[in-house]
């Protein structure tokens, strides 16, 4: 397992991940339409395999899937970073895009596809949802 590490734009926040991800996903939900005029590319790991170093602001929204969201983000330079889901606290969502190495991750499933405008560029292969996908199943570690 390779740690992976990423940080904001200010680098005043920075985080390593010391796990694989249980789920690599694009999602086309409008709230993630709004927080970056697209689809965010977002890793899911567990909340205990993530140190987070720096100081973070945390926005919390009811999402379409009705469960509360808090996207946490870096309180100088803006960077939204991370997300816990009131249905999944044991799970947090990454942004592909801090990652130090971006490409280190591949996405395999496009979730809320129902939402993405018409111009998204939904690539054929992987799954894809027209909604939210149900928990992560988590691999026992061997």
């Amino acid at each position: 397992m390779e740690i992976k590490k990423g940080r904001c734009l200010c680098s005043k926040v920075n985080y390593q991940i010391s796990a694989e991800p249980v789920a690599t996903r694009i999602c086309w939900c409008r709230d993630c339409q709004y927080l970056a005029a697209n689809g965010t590319v977002n890793i899911v790991v567990l909340s205990t395999e993530l140190n987070i170093e720096g100081s973070l602001k945390m926005f919390a929204k009811t999402a379409d899937s009705g469960n509360v969201i808090e996207r946490r983000f870096c309180p100088d330079c803006g960077t939204q970073l991370f997300a816990n889901s009131s249905a999944r606290p044991q799970f947090t969502v990454v942004r592909v895009g801090t990652l130090e190495n971006p490409s280190s991750v591949n996405p395999s499933a496009k979730i809320w596809a129902s939402s993405a405008p018409a111009w998204a560029c939904l690539d054929a292969e992987g799954e894809q949802r027209s909604q939210q996908p149900g928990t992560p199943q988590i691999q026992p570690k061997i």
